[in-house]
């Protein structure tokens, strides 16, 4: 099993599904173009607000903890090719320029239950875009999945996603084909 394979199997698991572009960037990072509006303080903050939005601090740490934004930073910067930079960069836009629609002020201005709100707005719209049926082959993934699956993808990859957010045996045991199940209990990372 080559490592895409085992990352699609993962995100199954998980309940979710990685675009062609996320899993063509886990493939190999070298060859992305410089996107240099990523690396703006601006586009900074906005990224680590979004991320942890998606993954907020709980009892185990949120998405900013875990430096998530900086992880999708370098992915985005250089794994995804000009096409799936300029649908991401587009879509961190399109957020700030809503969150003023709606509320007279940028996403990172607005409170954490406005945040919520408009970031699950989108995501409806989201899922409306991936159910459409004029839908073609090529057709760029809509710019909140690339979000929400570097973000889920840095932080259950990172240090606190692995060891406080999921169960982690540092050296696992031996394989039990049959683990009880207790109602909240934490995947295995």
């Amino acid at each position: 099993m080559n490592r895409r394979d085992a990352i699609r199997n993962v995100a199954i698991l998980m309940g979710t599904a990685l675009s062609a572009s996320t899993l063509a960037a886990l493939e190999g990072c070298s060859s992305g173009p410089k996107n240099y509006t990523l690396q703006t303080p601006e586009t900074r903050a906005l990224l680590a607000e979004i991320a942890e939005t998606i993954i907020p601090e709980t009892s185990t740490p949120g998405a900013k903890a875990a430096k998530v934004d900086e992880f999708m930073l370098v992915m985005v910067g250089d794994c995804y090719d000009e096409k799936a930079q300029k649908v991401f960069t587009d879509g961190l836009n399109k957020i700030d320029e809503e969150s003023k629609k709606r509320f007279s002020k940028g996403f990172v201005d607005i409170a954490p239950e406005q945040r919520t709100e408009l970031l699950t707005a989108i995501d409806k719209e989201r899922i409306e875009y991936n159910k459409r049926k004029d839908k073609k082959e090529g057709d760029p993934a809509h710019y909140f999945q690339y979000m929400k699956e570097l973000t889920l993808l840095g932080y259950f990859t990172s240090e606190p996603g692995a060891t406080k957010a999921l169960r982690y045996i540092k050296v696992p045991g031996k394989y039990e084909g049959c683990v009880p199940y207790k109602k909240g209990d934490k995947a295995w990372a």
